[in-house]
């Protein structure tokens, strides 16, 4: 009998887990309206650390397709992007940057960007000492 009952149970789990994934979730890139104007060795280190959750630019990596995983990650990018959009960048009047520059400071210096389970599946995106040395200069001593 319990068999029989795992049987149904493993079934119908295999069947909801195919249904789940017609699902359709909005993995989309919104054009670019004015992306973050830095010197290049900055903005390489925002690609690689930030970009696929803080722009429109985001690489959907092939889990990105598999539900309920890809409704995780959807709503950590719309997050993300919503948070920070370097993006958008050049929309931002020049306090606002400077605040975000601040707040961006703040996350990465308490080792909250990037998230560990961001960086556990992208471990190329986990920030060395010298690079948030290299972003501190930036973003607490540039003008832009």
């Amino acid at each position: 009998m319990r068999r029989v009952i795992f049987r149904i149970a493993f079934v119908l789990l295999v069947l909801v887990f195919i249904g789940i994934q017609y699902i359709e979730v909005d993995r989309t890139n919104p054009p670019v309206k004015a992306d973050l104007d830095a010197p290049m060795e900055i903005k390489n280190i925002f690609r690689t650390s930030c970009y696929d959750c803080h722009s429109n630019q985001t690489k959907w990596p092939w889990y990105s397709k598999v539900a309920p995983i890809s409704w995780m990650i959807v709503d950590d990018v719309n997050e993300g992007r919503r948070h920070l959009n370097f993006s958008e960048w050049g929309t931002l009047f020049s306090e606002k940057r400077e605040d975000m520059k601040k707040k961006i400071w703040e996350e990465l210096s308490a080792d909250e960007m990037p998230p560990s389970k961001y960086t556990y599946l992208h471990p190329d995106a986990s920030l060395e000492i010298t690079q948030k040395n290299i972003l501190k200069k930036w973003l607490l001593n540039s003008s832009y």
